[in-house]
């Protein structure tokens, strides 16, 4: 959830009919502009080309522009594209997706109380002695507030897009046929896969009750752990479109980069920590990398974990696999490291042995801090960069015979985004070590499985 960059408001376009004709008139504002800069070109004796008149910054920044105002399912797809497709996009429309990310328009006054009312009822603004209209935040499914009950608890109100839910699918679906037609998407980008997934995490993300229970089960974890916050969840105001939960200040996590490095170093291990947490104990990864997601209060060196939308439950046989496959890299060990990705369902029958020490030589690369005694200096690797190139490469990759669970693509997506961040923050870690704190208690799950 951003809270960086708000944009103006904008009606959402509510009911399939309306925001299938948001599709339709971008479609034919985009084919006006290749008419227009077509007949631009050869008026100067050139010979334009379908793909660069579909590709012009003019067209790309209306398809971003549209999807940032429908929001919902259409600007997921925009974020995931442009997480996951990369460097494989054109450089235009990566560029401009990338703004989806952390730009949002946010609902108008009257469509907002609207959307109160039909959540809370007429009287909506009984329990609150102050209820911010303009939001602090704004996403690609809803926008968060600033609040006061009458006790004086302050309050960050997450309201979801109207329409939001019924759309997901015909969204996702638009956008798909949207940048095939407009050929916006390089052939060898196999979308399938992705807006399936696309579709079922916008489902899960979409009922705000089930991110309450996420909420509550993420403090039954880390409750007696100062080194994590997680705001508190008012129950009895959360709605499926609406969660209501404790407000808490916190400085964005990547403005640790100014903190002295023993900060830093610390800060970056205790993600990496959570995160095998997660992945060996508590089979339940918050798969979100965003940088938003995470805050820090230096007055008490806590980090504050937020938005848990994006949660996967992950199954033993996949958790234990991946204590494998990391005990393998750490020891150089080959064979282990093949049977550890079997597990994890990187091969299928047909794969050939060539095949198999190709994947297996791809992790090994990939996890080389854990073969690094002492901290692995990130910010002067690129390895961030290159285990997200190879996330991208299986997640886009049209062979069968390394195809792996989606599961593992988003694993490999948080991973990365650790990492990433211990870049960014100029970060120190001794993830040998880390992980061989971990392991012990991921050998215990496995045998008494």
């Amino acid at each position: 959830m951003n809270n960086k960059t708000i944009k103006d408001s904008a009606n959402v376009p509510l009911g399939r009919l309306s925001r299938l004709a948001s599709f339709g008139g971008l479609a034919s504002r985009v084919a006006g502009n290749v008419l227009k800069e077509g007949a631009k070109q050869l008026s100067k004796g050139q010979k334009p080309q379908l793909q660069q008149l579909l590709i012009t910054p003019t067209n790309i920044g209306h398809v971003a522009d549209k999807l940032a105002q429908l929001r919902g399912a259409a600007m997921k797809v925009g974020q995931m594209l442009s997480m996951d497709a990369g460097e494989l996009l054109p450089a235009e429309l990566s560029n401009i997706l990338a703004r989806l990310r952390s730009d949002a328009k946010v609902m108008p006054h009257k469509q907002l109380v609207s959307v109160l009312k039909q959540q809370w009822g007429a009287q909506w603004i009984t329990p609150f002695a102050q209820f911010e209209l303009r939001p602090f935040a704004a996403a690609s499914i809803g926008q968060v507030h600033l609040a006061y009950l009458e006790n004086g608890d302050k309050l960050a109100v997450k309201i979801q897009y109207p329409g939001i839910k019924d759309s997901i699918d015909s969204d996702i679906d638009n956008v798909a046929t949207l940048l095939k037609v407009a050929h916006m998407i390089p052939d060898q980008i196999k979308l399938d896969a992705l807006l399936t997934e696309a579709k079922r995490q916008l489902h899960h993300e979409a009922d705000y009750l089930h991110e309450a229970k996420l909420l509550l089960q993420y403090q039954q974890w880390l409750g007696d752990n100062p080194q994590f916050v997680i705001p508190n969840v008012y129950q009895q105001l959360c709605t499926d479109s609406v969660l209501v939960m404790e407000f808490i200040d916190g400085i964005p996590i990547e403005n640790v980069a100014s903190f002295p490095q023993a900060v830093r170093d610390n800060v970056a291990t205790r993600l990496l920590s959570l995160f095998l947490d997660e992945l060996f104990t508590f089979q339940l990864v918050q798969t979100d990398p965003n940088f938003a997601n995470f805050q820090y209060q230096a007055d008490t060196d806590t980090i504050v974990l937020l938005d848990f939308g994006a949660t996967r439950a992950i199954d033993k046989r996949l958790s234990d696999g991946y204590a494998q496959l990391m005990q393998g890299a750490m020891t150089s060990d080959k064979a282990l490291m093949t049977t550890a990705a079997e597990q994890i369902g990187f091969f299928q029958q047909q794969i050939t042995a060539q095949q198999q020490r190709t994947v297996v030589d791809m992790f090994h690369q990939a996890c080389e801090p854990l073969r690094v005694e002492g901290g692995y200096d990130f910010a002067q690797s690129d390895l961030a960069k290159r285990i997200t190139q190879a996330a991208k490469a299986m997640s886009m990759e049209q062979e069968q015979w390394h195809t792996p669970p989606m599961d593992a693509i988003f694993i490999h997506r948080k991973l990365a985004g650790i990492y990433l961040l211990a870049s960014k923050i100029k970060a120190t870690i001794d993830v040998k070590q880390c992980f061989l704190d971990h392991l012990q208690t991921a050998q215990a799950t496995t045998v008494s499985q």
